[in-house]
């Protein structure tokens, strides 16, 4: 999983051509840690469609601030530079694979 910051979050999420899962994290958030290997299967199952990128939010307080992040987790599903749709707290893994539904062709 690739970890993108304030400087890299355009070039990696708004330019990707495919899809793009962003996680929303904290070293600190237990919740975090246990939606991870979700989102990780979600991306692997998905590979070539879809990327998983993460964001510590400790680290960033530029992107999460432009996008309203207040909790975590927060995961957000970005496409063709939009935000689609955000989930906030930790939810099963059939809740972030609801995710796709709104960039599936």
């Amino acid at each position: 999983m690739v970890e993108v910051t304030d400087e890299t979050f355009d070039a990696e999420v708004l330019g990707a051509s495919e899809p793009v899962i962003v996680d929303f994290w904290a070293p600190w958030c237990k919740p975090c840690e246990a939606i991870e290997p979700h989102l990780r299967a979600i991306a692997a199952e998905n590979a070539g469609r879809l990327r998983l990128v993460r964001m510590n939010i400790d680290e960033n307080l530029g992107v999460p601030g432009r996008y309203g992040v207040l909790s975590l987790p927060t995961v957000m599903l970005f496409a063709d530079g939009e935000a689609r749709e955000t989930v906030h707290g930790a939810h099963p893994r059939s809740r972030y694979e609801r995710l796709l539904a709104h960039v599936a062709g």
